[in-house]
């Protein structure tokens, strides 16, 4: 049976609720403003009686089924794409025909559902302290997860930890692979898949996708490990969705990932949000990158580090500085407040370029706390004009565990569905 754009929308409210699939109704809708349809659109209530996706008041529940309804005659052309994708996830097994619902006039609709074990993907996040994966289903449910210490190791000694990570995850494993998402440091081509430069890993013009999708035999799509993390923010926000927003990631480095009217955005060379390595202090610190005064030389978690253990004389880590910045002790107060403040700076350049109103904030420095944070707002409040930063929301982060890892699998996922997230 034909699939036309009618029964593609009708699908998307199902879509919505799957966690790594449901820009799919954010891609129909898009695919429809574009081309000027005009066809009517059946959203109100899905064959079980879920309320409108629309409605602010729709239950956030998971829904298990989508009304599909017989063909209403498409413009020509109108439906290609979306046909196309469609009728690739019924061949595949990826949704199914589940029968038959009540009818509003005509023939009754052809209810789908999606099988959320059909396909796992993985997810990795190849972390400055642990390279971390998961095995995910199609509703974004995490089935198992490994995770393995870095312990200094970079180079081919860090490609092999990758080998090994996949490996662990996918030992035992029956379920048919859609491919393998990978969210890493570093400046990333995320055409080819080939990591230019991950300073801390010593990574230059790597091609992980093409080592990886070598070995083992299944597609793979290789992203900024900030970049992966902006849009796991956007997707699973819920009802606290904005179009735009910026997501920076503050650990032993620091990166930014850009969603611009809804979708990923990564510039002319897939490198917008390489934010670590712009210097803010021209008097600073040497970097691991050559220069000095490097943000990550002042925000990051390994620069907080070391200048803790340098006031204590022993190795103290992020916990231990903000007991004691809770408790008033200068030493604390003084490295929370200036990692707090460079980070503001680089914010407020963000804000005066982009004027983006949502700032999240994630990784392991934001476990210094409220004091922390209030230096980053405050900085940024100081440094750009008030008519914009007035309006701007910095926030930590509701996801605090896999949010590079629902990324990285959200945008292999959408690649081999042919969708695009990505400007």
């Amino acid at each position: 049976m034909a699939i036309d754009v009618h029964r593609a929308e009708s699908l998307s409210s199902d879509l919505t609720k799957h966690g790594l699939i449901r820009h799919f109704a954010h891609r129909l809708d898009e695919v429809r403003r574009r081309r000027s349809v005009d066809y009517p659109v059946r959203r109100n209530q899905a064959a079980d009686g879920a309320p409108d996706q629309g409605d602010p008041s729709a239950d956030p529940r998971p829904q298990r089924s989508a009304r599909r309804p017989h063909a209403v005659r498409p413009r020509p052309d109108q439906s290609r794409t979306v046909s196309d994708v469609v009728a690739s996830l019924l061949d595949d097994g990826v949704v199914r025909e589940i029968g038959r619902g009540p009818s509003s006039g005509g023939k009754a609709p052809i209810l789908l559902e999606v099988d959320d074990d059909a396909r796992l993907v993985v997810g990795l996040d190849l972390g400055e302290e642990h390279f971390a994966g998961s095995l995910v289903n199609l509703r974004g449910e995490i089935r198992r997860t490994v995770e393995l210490a870095v312990d200094g190791r970079d180079g081919d000694a860090a490609l092999g930890l990758v080998f090994e990570l996949l490996d662990q995850l996918l030992d035992g494993t029956t379920a048919p692979l859609l491919g393998i998402g990978i969210g890493t440091p570093g400046l990333v081509d995320s055409r080819t898949g080939t990591i230019r430069r991950a300073v801390n890993l010593d990574w230059r013009d790597l091609p992980l996708g093409e080592i990886v999708a070598e070995r083992y035999a299944v597609p793979v799509n290789v992203a900024n490990d900030s970049q992966a993390a902006a849009l796991a923010e956007y997707t699973y926000a819920g009802g606290d969705r904005v179009p735009n927003l910026i997501a920076i990631r503050v650990g032993r480095g620091v990166g930014a990932g850009l969603i611009l009217r809804g979708a990923l955005f990564q510039g002319d060379g897939s490198g917008a949000g390489e934010i670590g390595h712009t210097v803010v202090d021209d008097h600073g610190a040497l970097c691991s990158c050559g220069r000095t005064g490097c943000l990550e030389t002042v925000a990051g978690m390994r620069a907080i580090e070391a200048r803790a253990a340098a006031a204590k004389g022993r190795e103290t880590d992020l916990e231990a500085v903000r007991t004691a910045a809770d408790a008033g002790e200068a030493w604390a107060t003084e490295i929370v407040d200036d990692a707090g403040a460079a980070l503001g700076k680089a914010i407020a350049a963000l804000v005066g370029a982009l004027d983006v109103q949502r700032i999240v904030l994630l990784g392991p420095v934001t476990a210094l706390g409220d004091r922390w944070l209030s230096a980053v707002r405050r900085e940024a409040g100081s440094r750009a004009l008030a008519l914009l930063v007035d309006d701007v929301d910095i926030q930590v982060g509701r996801q605090t565990t896999n949010v590079v890892v629902r990324g990285a699998s959200s945008l292999l996922v959408a690649r081999e569905l042919g969708l695009s997230l990505v400007r």
